[in-house]
């Protein structure tokens, strides 16, 4: 499984199989990880409150001073630990970058918490001198060995690796390696691609439309029944949780996993499909997250549309493909033929695009899959989306 990362490199992800006395090594390193994590938690609201600032350094200074007078800390290897304070100022500076002048820092949202015992999963991420490849062997910092499932083989050499265990319980490996572009053969052809939830993304050609395969809507029966499971034998607050409640939650995870993973299927091929038969493509830049609030929350939700689009986006990049974002404002209301704009928005119950001026009709999305076209500069010939022989793909403005 590969995903794009910023900076042109790639991610590919294995299974691990992981023994008893690895799992319990990954598990204690997890521990000083997360102690260190919480330390950065409390020293940065201890200084928000008292007018300080606490940076990268001040908090590395606090690690070697802990790992001096702290055994049980000096034991784990400090790759992890160092990348822990790394990852929590990331955090911490995205955090203040979103949320900037709402609420005083102590109190913001989306701030880094406290990470808890019994609630964050252990990931644990190493930099090449933290690990090496050897006979087809993970060798981590701190004499940990794991197995690799090598469903394929690395394109390069990795610069990084992120050791993880999900909800689950499996563990696996993510390695950063070095984008290689891996070029298609020129089709001449483009399309445009408007998301929705009627249909998860509608485009200018007919036989490359994603229907709603409504993943999640049929799971609902199962994930209802294992909630209920849940709900019984949720164990009094304080006390820890039975067996029964530990199986009930497993289930509940697989089934949840077992989801992601078809609808992440199903964006991977249906990209694939698109960018193998178009040279240039004009995708809506729409953000999904404000739908939360809405009455399609649920349905946005097993769209899936922030997830298809991601991987549409990595498939392009990843066979050099020309993929141009467009914003989304006004694109339901603009005429795909003229260019005019109606002077109020349409409902979302009707589904016709009539343009006023010159009298054009089509499906709503369809038109805006067209408007797509029109704003990003490659506004076909026809509808299909083939340019006349012998032209060029404008450059984006």
């Amino acid at each position: 499984m590969a995903g794009v990362t910023e900076g042109g490199h790639v991610r590919y992800t294995y299974r691990l199989r992981v023994s008893s006395a690895a799992c319990t090594a990954l598990l204690a390193e997890w521990d000083r990880c997360r102690w260190i994590w919480n330390e950065c938690v409390a020293r940065s609201r201890k200084a928000h409150q008292d007018g300080e600032t606490c940076g990268s350094a001040r908090l590395d200074r606090m690690l070697t001073e802990a790992r001096a007078v702290t055994p049980w800390l000096a034991e784990g290897s400090s790759v992890p630990q160092q990348q822990i304070i790394r990852d929590f100022g990331k955090s911490r500076a995205k955090a203040l970058k979103d949320i900037k002048g709402r609420l005083p820092q102590r109190r913001r949202a989306g701030m880094p918490a406290y990470r808890r015992k019994r609630e964050a999963d252990p990931t644990l991420n190493y930099t090449r001198r933290g690990f090496r490849l050897k006979d087809g062997r993970l060798y981590l910092a701190g004499g940990v060995v794991l197995t690799v499932v090598w469903s394929r083989a690395l394109p390069a050499e990795p610069s990084s690796v992120r050791v993880y265990r999900d909800s689950v319980g499996h563990w696996y490996a993510s390695f950063v390696v070095p984008a290689e572009v891996q070029p298609l053969p020129a089709t001449g052809r483009v399309i445009g691609i408007d998301w929705g939830v009627k249909e998860t993304a509608t485009t200018t050609s007919d036989d490359h439309d994603l229907p709603h395969a409504e993943r999640g809507r049929k799971a609902k029966g199962k994930l209802t029944r294992y909630d209920r499971m849940m709900a019984r034998r949720r164990p009094p607050k304080g006390q820890p949780a039975s067996r029964g409640y530990r199986q009930a939650k497993q289930l509940r995870a697989k089934a949840c996993k077992k989801v992601a993973r078809q609808r992440q299927d199903t964006a991977r091929k249906w990209a694939k499909r698109v960018v193998t038969d178009h040279d240039a493509i004009a995708v809506e830049d729409f953000r999904p997250k404000f739908l939360a609030r809405t009455s399609m929350a649920r349905k946005a939700a097993d769209a899936a549309i922030g997830a298809t689009k991601k991987a549409l986006i990595g498939m392009g990049r990843k066979h050099g493909r020309d993929v141009r974002l467009v914003h989304p404002a006004h694109t339901t209301m603009d005429c795909a033929q003229c260019g005019a704009r109606t002077k109020h928005a349409l409902p979302l119950s009707e589904r016709t695009y009539t343009c006023t001026v010159c009298g054009a009709v089509s499906p709503r999305d369809k038109n805006s899959a067209r408007v797509m076209l029109v704003r990003a500069g490659l506004n076909p010939a026809g509808v299909e989306g083939i340019r006349p022989p012998g032209a060029l793909l404008q450059e984006a403005a």
